[in-house]
C-alpha cells in the first residue's frame, strides 16, 4: 500500500528540519538562544525544528549565520525550496493560466519513455478529447476560482497529447469503467470522448485498460489518479495539489499498486464492448 501521497513532502520538510536542528545544537545554542541571535520569537525557532512551518531561504541564512555554518547556506535553501516544489497547490498554479500549466508538461512527457497512468474518475489526459477537456478544464477553473481560458487550455492540452504520436514512447493507462459514465460533458462531446477511446486505445503503443465495476474480490481498492514517469517520479493528483515522490521506496509501492490494479482490466475486445455499452447508455 502507498503511503499517504504527501509523505514524501513531508519527509523531505523534516530532513531540512533535523539538519537545522543539529546545527544548532552542534553550535551549543538553546532553542531561545538561537531566536535571539535571528531576532524573532523562540517558538517560531521550535516550529522551523519541527517541520510546522518551512523556513524561507532569509530564515536558513540567519539560522546558519547564527551557528556559525554559512558554508552550509546553498545547500539547505536549496533542499527547503525542493521540499515545498513537491507539494504544489493546484490553487497557485492555474491562478494565471490553466493553458501554460498544460504547456508545462510538454518536455516532461517527451522525456519520458513509459508512462503509466490509473484514474478513477477522469478519462486520461493524454487520451481527451478537446471536447471533453474544455468542459472539465472549466470545472476546474471555476472550483479554484481561477481565470477561465478553458477553450485554450483545452487545446494546449491536445497538443501536449500528441506525444501519444511520437516515437519512443509507450502508454499503459487503465481507469474505473465508471469513468465512462461521468457526464463532465454534453452528451455529444461525451460521444466524440468515448468514440476517440475506441480508435486511440487500439494504437500499438498504447495499453488501454478498464476495470469493470462488477469486478469480484478486486486485488486492490480504487487508489487515487497517479501517474508514473518511467519508474523515476510519481505524480499524484489531489483535489488541492500535485503531489510529486520521488523516493524509491514508495515508488515500488506505487508500482506494485498499478500493477494489482492492471490485472483486474479488460482490454481489447472485452474494453471496447464495455466503452460502446456506455455509449448506447447516453441515448
Amino acid at each position: 500500500m502507498p503511503k499517504s501521497p504527501s509523505s514524501s513532502a513531508q519527509a523531505a520538510r523534516e530532513n531540512v528540519a533535523r539538519r537545522l536542528r543539529d546545527m544548532r545544537k552542534n553550535a551549543g545554542l538553546t532553542v531561545t538562544g538561537l531566536a535571539n541571535e535571528c531576532g524573532w520569537h523562540h517558538a517560531k525557532t521550535s516550529r522551523i525544528e519541527n517541520a510546522r512551518t518551512p523556513p524561507s531561504p532569509t530564515d536558513i541564512r540567519l539560522w546558519c549565520r547564527a551557528t556559525g555554518a554559512m558554508d552550509q547556506t546553498p545547500d539547505l535553501i536549496a533542499a527547503a525550496q525542493n521540499a515545498e516544489s513537491l507539494y504544489r497547490e493546484w490553487r497557485q498554479r492555474v491562478r494565471t493560466s490553466l493553458a501554460k500549466l498544460q504547456d508545462s508538461y510538454v518536455e516532461q512527457y517527451r522525456s519520458t519513455e513509459l508512462l503509466r497512468q490509473y484514474s478513477p474518475v477522469l478519462v486520461p489526459g493524454v487520451l481527451q478529447t478537446e471536447g471533453y477537456a474544455r468542459a472539465l478544464l472549466g470545472i476546474i477553473s471555476r472550483f479554484h476560482g481561477a481565470v477561465d481560458d478553458g477553450a485554450e487550455a483545452a487545446a494546449a492540452r491536445v497538443r501536449r497529447s500528441q506525444v501519444i504520436h511520437e516515437p519512443g514512447h509507450r502508454f499503459v493507462l487503465l481507469i474505473e469503467e465508471a469513468v465512462l459514465y461521468y457526464q463532465l460533458a454534453d452528451a455529444e462531446e461525451m460521444a466524440a470522448q468515448l468514440g476517440y477511446l475506441l480508435t486511440a486505445g487500439a494504437l500499438p503503443q498504447v495499453s488501454f485498460g478498464i476495470i469493470p465495476t462488477a469486478t469480484r474480490e478486486r486485488a486492490m481498492w480504487p487508489q487515487e489518479t497517479f501517474t508514473m514517469l518511467d519508474d523515476t517520479l510519481v505524480s499524484v493528483e489531489l483535489a488541492t495539489a500535485e503531489v510529486s515522490i520521488a523516493q524509491p521506496s514508495e515508488i515500488a509501492l506505487y508500482l506494485s499498486a498499478f500493477e494489482q490494479l492492471r490485472s483486474m482490466a479488460v482490454y481489447g475486445a472485452d474494453a471496447r464492448s464495455l466503452i460502446v455499452k456506455a455509449i448506447d447508455a447516453l441515448g
